[in-house]
């Protein structure tokens, strides 16, 4: 067989190439309700171009997603998200978002497959969809923090009162966020590490 038109094979671009000091890669999962920033977090963390899954939403989505406090959105993540960000030489993280709405839930399962941990995102305006969130994380013991993202004109909240409206125990950290910044989500991820440190650390006395 003759290739000597075709057009050559290429790899990966260099910027998606994982460096070569790289020895640890630890895959960590967003989550939380429908059109809580989920999408934007992986993109403003990403190092890499970000793969997204997002489609125009439909009437199909019509009586079945619930669209109370983000009428204004016009597409929806369907699979999920990726991203790659870099916290050393040696130690990268593979981000991973998940669909908000509960018909896509099902591909949780595969999302979830070797995660360390998840940071949920919340809203403070619509707080009730990161119930059954929650929920279903402590049901898979996936250990977890709280990401409250700074909407416009968003509600704030004591501490206290937030933990205890997503019945919360005392130690899942609970961290303000805005999933626009780099530097924010970068933090917001770094709360989630130390925390999964903490609970592999061996107990003293």
């Amino acid at each position: 067989m003759d290739f000597s038109g075709s057009d050559t094979v290429v790899g990966p671009a260099s910027a998606d190439l994982l460096p070569d000091t790289v020895t640890t890669a630890v895959k960590v999962v967003i989550v939380g309700g429908f059109g809580v920033g989920k999408t934007t977090l992986v993109g403003s963390i990403s190092e890499i171009r970000p793969l997204t899954t997002e489609e125009t939403m439909t009437q199909a989505g019509v009586g079945v997603d619930d669209p109370t406090g983000v009428e204004r959105k016009t597409s929806t993540t369907v699979a999920m998200d990726f991203g790659r960000i870099s916290i050393s030489d040696k130690l990268v993280l593979y981000v991973f978002g998940t669909p908000g709405q509960e018909r896509f839930w099902f591909l949780w399962n595969g999302l979830f497959e070797g995660a360390l941990g998840a940071v949920v995102l919340v809203d403070t305006r619509r707080l009730e969809v990161s119930f059954e969130v929650i929920g279903r994380l402590e049901d898979r013991g996936v250990p977890f923090v709280v990401a409250v993202n700074g909407f416009p004109e968003a509600p704030s909240y004591p501490l206290d009162e937030l933990r205890q409206a997503l019945d919360l125990p005392a130690d899942v950290p609970i961290v303000a966020c805005d999933a626009r910044s780099r530097r924010s989500s970068r933090d917001t991820l770094m709360t989630l590490m130390r925390y999964l440190y903490e609970l592999a650390a061996p107990r003293v006395g």
